[in-house]
């Protein structure tokens, strides 16, 4: 991606609670950006020469400073523990596969227990912001129930078609982050298609999928953005974020500025379950071959 549109996209963002942060001052946090792929490496979590950081990487890096965090990038899985986790108050989750393996990208995988400690951690208070391929991470057993990470993000990955321009419903425009989403414009993207969505879901957007190609989407609408409470943890998912022009994007930047922001605790916006409303027709499945 040209540097300068990067630049001009971060600059183009409000303050991000800048005014907030200075009427109240307060320790800043710690924000965990975890990009680790066990699975499919996309381009925007993939490292420079040398180990620069990534697309994703420097966009957190970013966000969370504007929002007054400490963020702390890594793709080495040894981070989580329970004593690991204890210093942040919310982490951003770019991931593939199985955690708990080394997989695609040979980073060190979570320990033994790993995965419990993360979803003790959310049980307990820490935010998460899930953002598109974290849906492609832990997933469930065939005709099981979904499994306890796909059950705290709150829905998981069940295949994508070919990338294309598609209409999103918001159907909770006054969430922070949320207007520029309001009227609908359609966008370009990799659109997963979702299933497991859990019941307590607060829907944000909705993908239209009438006119869409490809079997993956020959189904109802379903969400695509949402946030749930997973105890007292904060949980925000958006499938979102594929595309490198995306990440240069500042509607896109400004809801993962609003999603770090709500993962944290700051704000109290009203997030009742209201899936059935939203998506009436979001546990039907496209006509697809059952998985090898």
């Amino acid at each position: 991606m040209d540097r300068r549109r990067f630049v001009a996209a971060l600059a183009a963002l409000p303050a991000l609670g800048a005014a907030t942060l200075a009427a109240a001052p307060r320790p800043r946090r710690r924000l965990l950006c975890f990009t680790k792929s066990s699975g499919w490496q996309h381009t925007v979590v993939t490292r420079g020469p040398g180990g620069a950081p990534s697309l994703v990487e420097r966009s957190v890096a970013a966000l969370g400073a504007r929002a007054g965090f400490d963020v702390t990038c890594t793709k080495d899985g040894g981070v989580f523990t329970p004593a690991g986790l204890r210093p942040f108050t919310a982490v951003v989750l770019y991931t593939t596969g199985d955690l708990a393996a080394p997989g695609t990208d040979g980073q060190p995988p979570m320990p033994a227990g790993g995965k419990q400690a993360l979803l003790d951690a959310v049980r307990g208070g820490l935010g998460v912001v899930g953002v598109h391929a974290a849906s492609d991470t832990f997933h469930s057993p065939p005709n099981g129930p979904p499994d306890p990470y796909i059950a705290m993000l709150g829905g998981e990955f069940l295949a994508h078609g070919a990338q294309q321009a598609a209409r999103t419903r918001a159907a909770d425009p006054a969430f922070p982050g949320m207007a520029p989403f309001a009227d609908g414009a359609p966008r370009m993207g990799e659109w997963y298609s979702l299933v497991h969505f859990a019941p307590d879901l607060h829907v944000l957007q909705v993908l239209e999928t009438a006119g869409m190609a490809g079997a993956e989407y020959q189904r109802a609408p379903y969400p695509v953005t949402w946030t749930r409470r997973h105890g007292r943890g904060r949980v925000f998912y958006t499938a979102m974020g594929h595309r490198e022009d995306e990440w240069a994007d500042p509607a896109f930047l400004g809801l993962l500025g609003a999603a770090v922001r709500f993962a944290a605790g700051d704000g109290d916006p009203a997030t009742p379950p209201n899936l059935d409303a939203a998506a009436p027709g979001y546990a039907e499945r496209p006509p697809l071959p059952p998985p090898a």
